[in-house]
């Protein structure tokens, strides 16, 4: 109940700013979906993505195929080879987790390639909006892509289309 009263007075003091404001709408997703260098990006990240599962995939299966001999050998072996076997598992399934990490992690290389591939295109279209916001003097432009909390805005408000149109030129 208190997250919907501190959401719906958000709302109303951002109706109550942005009436009192010059502002636009925008969708930043379809900005961004329209720029081919992005659509490529994306496209080659999750290719990425999929070749990185798949190794870590190999690898968490590498464990679950040594946990299953070990445990159908078990009760032959020695309280000793049964406690090294063990170790090599736990060894193993936290190297496959390491792995996993380093690539999915939030410094992980994809992470880091992410920031590579999509960064500049990032600051690409935010300089487009800032600039775009200038020249026609908004005091504040909306992002309604991925923003819950808008409930309504008038089409008119919207210069999405505006924003890629000046990215093209």
């Amino acid at each position: 109940m208190k997250r919907l009263i501190l959401t719906l007075a958000l709302v109303l003091g951002i109706a109550a700013a942005a009436s009192a404001q010059n502002y636009a709408v925008v969708n930043s997703e379809k900005i961004f979906k329209s720029i081919e260098s992005y659509n490529t990006a994306i496209s080659e990240l999750d290719k990425l993505a999929n070749d990185y599962q798949a190794e870590v995939d190999k690898k968490f299966e590498e464990v679950e195929n040594l946990y299953n001999a070990y445990m159908e050998r078990r009760d032959q072996l020695n309280a000793a080879s049964q406690q090294a076997n063990e170790q090599r598992i736990l060894e193993l399934e936290e190297e496959a987790t390491k792995y996993q990490e380093s690539i999915f992690g939030t410094d992980g290389t994809l992470m880091k390639k992410r920031l590579e591939m999509i960064q500049p295109i990032q600051k690409s279209v935010f300089a487009a909006i800032e600039k775009y916001a200038q020249q026609k003097g908004f005091d504040m432009i909306i992002d309604i892509s991925q923003n819950a909390t808008m409930l309504y805005y008038s089409p008119k408000a919207d210069h999405t289309q505006a924003i890629i149109d000046m990215l093209k030129q």
